[in-house]
């Protein structure tokens, strides 16, 4: 079976799922503050094309060719969507625009865990100047996945 081809770019105020990848996964403090209770469905996935770096207490994921990032793929309840969308950008430090912010949000495919779904998601990836710095000095996680890097 395909994976089900998703448009390039998301419509004018789409509301795409998130894909989430450290503080906000499930059992980590940031989804206890802001997804709990607003989510209709959360479910594990990876992203391909990115690889994870540690930053300070939360990952940053960095475009790279071949990587792939494990996370969750998070679908907000609708009447939720609009002000959790302000608050996570709010949490992630991007403001559109802004090159002073610490992440830009983008729209790309995950992966379901049947490894066949593809959704289309919003995934915060480091902005171009942290990026830069990550790719230069930055300590990478190996195995994509922030939550098993920590335990092990």
């Amino acid at each position: 079976m395909s994976p089900v081809p998703v448009p390039a770019d998301p419509p004018g105020g789409a509301e795409l799922p998130f894909f989430v990848y450290g503080t906000l996964r499930p059992g980590e403090h940031n989804h206890d503050l802001f997804l709990r209770g607003r989510t209709s469905s959360e479910e594990p996935g990876r992203m391909r094309g990115l690889a994870l770096y540690e930053g300070p207490g939360y990952p940053y994921a960095v475009d790279e060719p071949g990587g792939s990032v494990h996370g969750e793929i998070v679908t907000a309840r609708p009447e939720a969507y609009g002000r959790l969308l302000a608050e996570l950008d709010e949490l992630e430090e991007y403001v559109p625009g802004d090159a002073r912010s610490l992440y830009e949000r983008v729209a790309r495919d995950a992966v379901a865990a049947d490894g066949v779904t593809v959704v289309r998601a919003w995934v915060y990836v480091a902005a171009p100047a942290v990026a830069a710095r990550l790719r230069c000095a930055g300590e990478p996680i190996e195995n994509g996945d922030w939550r098993r890097q920590r335990s092990s």
